[in-house]
């Protein structure tokens, strides 16, 4: 039987479409603060001018927010239709230059060597084909460049789950379909630290660090230069 780290997933990377994308950019628009937040964090590890790739970026909030920031070349990469045109549609009326475009972390469709970093919220967990979407991002960095995943834990309790619901501030019929959402689909899909850094060190990534809280999970990946030593193994930490 195959594991949970090295199987492809059983879905083949459809992204949300119409009704459902739509939901759930409504949704999520109500975490912006948090978008601006990440946004503001992780400009200060992107070089000023840098090319930025958000992988999976959905309506685009954090895309955008980088956006506004000003410094940066910024290219949002999503495999649903919908949610690139409304990421579009969003971007016209924020009044910011992204470029938001269709395709699939597994087979980016970028140059090799193209970005300085790589950003990927809460969709990892999704991808059907997680380490060959790994070792994308790994080509189509540049070498020194950065790739930051935030992602669910799948060994999150339900204690935490139900708070961090609770935080959304939802009407009650959002909450119950969030809490289904989680318990039924993302807790499934989700992997734990020490599943990730088994896929990691699958991949050319130089080195990677994953820090945990009390629902998710930060990787911080690091590509390596030409005169780079070879490769450590990932590192599992608290933050």
């Amino acid at each position: 039987m195959m594991s949970h780290t090295t199987a492809e997933k059983p879905f083949k990377g459809i992204g949300m479409e119409r009704g459902i994308a739509r939901w759930y950019a409504s949704l999520t628009k109500k975490a912006l603060d948090d978008f601006k937040r990440d946004a503001r964090r992780m400009a200060e590890r992107i070089p000023a001018g840098g090319r930025v790739l958000e992988v999976a970026p959905g309506p685009g909030y954090f895309a955008i927010e980088l956006a506004k920031l000003g410094r940066h070349q910024v290219t949002g990469l999503d495999i649903s239709k919908t949610f690139v045109e409304i990421a579009r549609s969003n971007a016209a009326e924020a009044g910011v230059n992204v470029d938001f475009r269709r395709g699939n972390a597994s087979d980016m469709p970028f140059a090799a060597e193209a970005f300085d970093f790589i950003f990927c919220r809460a969709a990892f967990k999704n991808f059907s084909q997680p380490v060959r979407a790994l070792q994308e991002m790994h080509r189509v960095l540049k070498p020194g460049g950065q790739a930051v995943i935030i992602d669910l834990r799948r060994d999150a309790s339900q204690e935490s789950i139900n708070s961090a619901i609770q935080n959304m501030q939802l009407s009650a019929a959002n909450a119950f379909i969030t809490k289904l959402t989680f318990r039924f689909m993302l807790l499934k899909r989700a992997y734990t630290a020490r599943e990730l850094e088994d896929m990691i060190v699958k991949t050319d990534f130089l080195a990677a660090e994953i820090d945990e809280n009390f629902i998710g999970l930060e990787v911080s990946l690091k590509k390596g230069r030409d005169d780079a030593p070879a490769k450590t193994a990932a590192h599992v930490g608290n933050s």
